[in-house]
Formats: structure tokens, sequence, C-alpha cells
């Protein structure tokens, strides 16, 4: 019961904070069909602006500023990167932030390095919040989850309760129709564009210092990241919270079990052995495959729903 309660805290946890990186993405895909690659580098770079503003003016202040830095980025690689390679259709979009992967991934190491970084939790927030069958919450974990919660409040409300919202989403299905109302829709593909990659730089704040920032920290979370965007459903918030919960505990709960298939049925009398390669297949303790499961869930969406993966730009 203590592993359990205390995996389903930390999967709590690390859901939220894919929440926090795929429901910018799923605002992207859905409304403008572009299948951004560079998502997760936008994250890293989240999370390296985040250290290095924390060394000059502290952890707080990075909150508010590398956020807004990677939404910048995120909204100069609209204007003058997706929307020239736009009229060459989708795969000129695929390559093109499939190159900013390698961009931003080897300005990041010419600039800060190989090694990881030493971006640690601010000492404001390094303090146990509570303790469960003897072991600490740290306090960090729980405001992890306040802004998590606090940011799926507030696009919740921007897109369902205000007249913004109500514009990005019209342009997600009539954008010929909102163009002719008088509204500028390219400046509002650029807006979510730049809305998705600030959501990223934030996951990027918060999850830098809970993970580690290194080099290959976007080449980890961007498959998982995908996962939860087609898992979720183009365009759905709710789907894309639901979707991040669920991976954020098949892979906490994956890494504490170490059972395997042969451990399963071990109780019906059934014992598996042998020197065969079914039986080593068989034998393999879950904790081991735990890191494949984001891309056999890819795989296994993408076979079932190969179609409607790209939306529309009418612009």
């Amino acid at each position: 019961m203590e592993v359990f309660v205390i995996s389903l805290l930390n999967g709590l946890v690390y859901g939220m904070l894919l929440f926090m990186l795929a429901s910018g993405l799923t605002l992207i895909f859905s409304m403008m069909g572009v299948l951004n690659f560079a998502h997760a580098s936008i994250y890293m770079l989240g999370a390296y602006f985040a250290y290095q503003i924390s060394e000059w003016i502290g952890f707080f202040p990075a909150l508010i500023v590398a956020p807004l830095l990677c939404g910048l980025i995120g909204a100069a690689i609209e204007v003058w990167g997706l929307r020239r390679v736009h009229h060459n259709g989708h795969i000129a979009e695929l390559l093109f932030t499939f190159g900013l992967v390698f961009i931003i991934g080897r300005a990041v190491q010419m600039t800060w390095g190989m090694l990881p970084m030493a971006y640690r939790v601010p000492p404001l927030l390094d303090f146990p919040l509570f303790t469960l069958y003897g072991a600490n919450f740290p306090a960090y974990r729980g405001f992890m989850l306040l802004v998590s919660a606090l940011m799926l409040l507030g696009t919740w409300l921007l897109l369902k309760k205000t007249r913004v919202g109500l514009i990005i989403q019209a342009s997600l299905t009539h954008p010929g129709m909102v163009g002719a109302l008088g509204h500028n829709v390219p400046v509002v593909f650029t807006t979510v564009f730049a809305g998705g990659c600030l959501l990223a730089g934030l996951a990027g704040v918060i999850g830098g210092n809970y993970q580690t920032t290194e080099p290959g920290m976007a080449d980890a979370m961007g498959p998982i990241v995908f996962v939860v965007v087609v898992f979720g459903g183009l365009g759905s918030l709710a789907g894309c919270f639901i979707a991040s919960i669920i991976m954020g505990m098949i892979q906490t709960f994956a890494v504490v079990i170490d059972w395997s298939f042969a451990d399963l049925v071990r109780p019906l009398g059934i014992a598996i052995s042998g020197d065969t390669l079914l039986t080593e297949v068989l034998t393999v303790p879950v904790a081991r495959i735990g890191a494949l499961l984001p891309l056999v869930m890819m795989v296994a969406i993408l076979a079932v729903r190969p179609r409607g993966l790209m939306g529309t730009r009418d612009t």
C-alpha cells in the first residue's frame, strides 16, 4: 500500500508536468496542422533559460521571464519560418521543425556545454510538505501541482470564457469566415504558436530542476508528448489532461513494479522455464520495458488512427 500511494502521487506530479508540455502542442497541432517536432526543444530552452536567469536574479523571476522568452522564440519561428514554408505543404513544415531540433540542440550545447546544469530547487520550496508512510513529499512537487492546476484553469477560461478564446476556436474550424469578419487569422496563428511555446517554456522552468537540465532532455520527453497529444485527441484540452495523467501513472508504476508475465501466471500453477527466446521475453520485468511504453503506444495509436492527424490551415 505504501508503494502504491507514493507512486500514485509521483505519477500525478509527472502526469501534470506532461500536461503542461503537451497542452501547448495539442493546441498548435489541432489548430494549425503543424506537427511541431521542436516543441520538446522549446521545453529544453525553457529549462536552460530558467537556470541562467535563476543564477542572475532568482527562480521566481525566471518563472515569468523564461516562458516569455520561449513565447517570443515561438512567434519568431512561426512568422519567419513556418509561414514561409506553409505553401509547400505539411512535409515542408515537418522538415523545418525537425531541422529546428538539431539547431536548438547544437545551440544549447555550444552555449551551456554537454554536462548537466546545477539547476536546483529554490531554497524557499526545498522542504518536506508532508510525511506519508515515513517518506517526505517535497514542497516543490506540491508547487508543481499548483502551477499545473492554475495553468489548466487559466487555459480553459481563456478558450471557453473570453472573446479571444472564441476567435481562436472559430479559427480552428472556419478560418475563412473569421478572416471575412475582419480578424487577422495569421496573427491568430502566430499567437497560438507563441502561446504553445510559452506553455512549453513554463513546463521547462518547472520540470528542469524536477528532472535534469541537460542536452538530452528534449529527446527524452519528445516521444511521450506526441503519444499524449494523439491519445488525448487533437484539440481536446480535457483529453490531453486525461492522457497526460494516464501516461504519468503508467511510466511511474512501470518503474516500481518488478513483475513479469511469468510472475503473473505462477499463482495459477503455470511455470515458465527453459532456454528459449519466448521464455526470455516472458520473464523480462515490466520495469525494464517501461521506457519503451510510449513508443509502443504511439505505434498502436497510429495503427488505429492513421487519418486525421494533420489539420487544415486555410490562410
